[in-house]
């Protein structure tokens, strides 16, 4: 009979594509995953694996039972933990993603809040952005992610608890400084300098600025704001970041301006994202109202 055990080593294996490195997810010797394997792809009838000395690779019959076997064992996760949905919120462990553009700004006030109204509460923390993020949440490789909206999160639920707008920075005495808003024509003459592709802050900002990509400068690929930041002071250029980064990033540099970007908002929404069929969405809720007091004070 097919074990969960043994659908566990399978996907371990999918997702490194080593059987040693899968063994090692795992918690068991090489010799035990192989004959896990192999027991599983003699009780199908099928090669779910081709290998040989180098590599490990998926056939495309192993895929779909492979895709199968993932549906099986978030059941089965979803069905062991079906009596935490009793339990009183964060009363135990939750694993929470965060894209680079808001675990720097939202971490430092939720973590305080959290451990003061739950101080036995345990969050794991992924950082990372938003694509592999939301990848990991349907496969259940972590509970939920907070990410920036709107972002394509097919097949998942989305609890929205702040939004916000951006602000031009630039050197102070610069153009356009002294002004309460900027338009985004004024921006298209300010040197403008965003984060490279694969983060969704730049996607956002083109939207809402209604830019297109040869706008931004494309000579540094930037991967955080904190980066973009050190650039302005260096006067390379001028870059649009999110309120919520503002506290960190410009009021601790009076060398630096930051003008109200004056186009329609909010220009981006921060939610929490999980599976339908989640059963631990107390912690969630609990979670984001944390976040929004949090933020809120800041």
């Amino acid at each position: 009979m097919i074990s969960i055990r043994q659908l566990s080593y399978a996907l371990a294996a999918e997702k490194t594509l080593h059987f040693k490195k899968a063994a090692e997810l795992c918690h068991v010797s090489q010799s035990t995953l192989s004959t896990g394997l192999n027991e599983l792809e003699k009780q199908l009838g099928i090669q779910i694996f081709e290998r040989d000395n180098k590599k490990v690779l998926v056939t495309p019959l192993g895929q779909a039972v492979l895709d199968r076997a993932r549906k099986i064992i978030l059941q089965v996760d979803d069905l062991q933990h079906l009596a935490d949905s009793q339990k009183h919120p964060l009363s135990f462990p939750i694993s929470v993603g965060v894209i680079p553009t808001i675990a720097p700004y939202l971490l430092p006030k939720l973590l305080p809040a959290l451990k003061q109204a739950y101080p036995d509460a345990q969050l794991n923390i992924v950082e990372e952005q938003s694509h592999v993020l939301v990848d990991m949440v349907q496969r259940g490789e972590i509970d939920t992610a907070v990410l920036a909206l709107p972002y394509p999160c097919e097949g998942l639920l989305s609890l929205e608890f702040w939004q916000e707008d951006f602000y031009w920075v630039a050197l102070k005495g610069e153009k356009h400084t002294q002004q309460a808003e900027i338009t985004t024509d004024e921006l298209n003459h300010s040197n403008l300098m965003l984060l490279k592709d694969g983060h969704c802050l730049k996607d956002h900002i083109l939207d809402a600025c209604k830019l297109t990509e040869q706008t931004a400068n494309h000579g540094f690929g930037a991967t955080s704001l904190n980066t973009l930041i050190q650039m302005v002071m260096g006067n390379l250029g001028t870059t649009l970041i999110p309120a919520m980064a503002l506290e960190q990033l410009i009021s601790q540099n009076p060398a630096l301006s930051a003008v109200h970007l004056s186009e329609p908002g909010p220009h981006r929404r921060i939610a929490f994202i999980f599976r339908p069929n989640f059963t631990r969405m107390s912690s969630i809720e609990a979670l984001s109202e944390i976040a929004k007091d949090a933020l809120s004070i800041g």
